[in-house]
């Protein structure tokens, strides 16, 4: 499990991320670089890093599940994920 105080900081970057993107996108438009400068760094949809939902673990997010490998495989085997069986042949 991720300490607490870095899940709330992608949770505060997500948020500042959606506040500003209009903006960004329209000062990327128009090419005024000065002005995009000036914004806050965490407005940047690149400093965002996706984790898992449940545990916040950083490697090994499977993107299309939001989860980590770790929490899938869990979750697989418990029945919990609609459409995901274990293969065998």
């Amino acid at each position: 499990m991720a300490k607490k105080s870095i899940i709330a900081r992608e949770v505060k970057r997500a948020r500042m991320v959606s506040k500003y993107a209009d903006l960004r996108a329209k000062l990327k438009e128009e090419g005024r670089w000065d002005e995009l400068d000036k914004l806050p760094r965490n407005s940047s949809a690149k400093r965002m890093h996706n984790r898992c939902k449940l545990t916040g673990r950083p490697k090994g997010y499977m993107r299309k599940f939001g989860l980590c490998r770790v929490m899938f495989r869990q979750m697989a085997n418990e029945g919990k994920i609609p459409g995901v069986t274990k293969a065998s042949w």
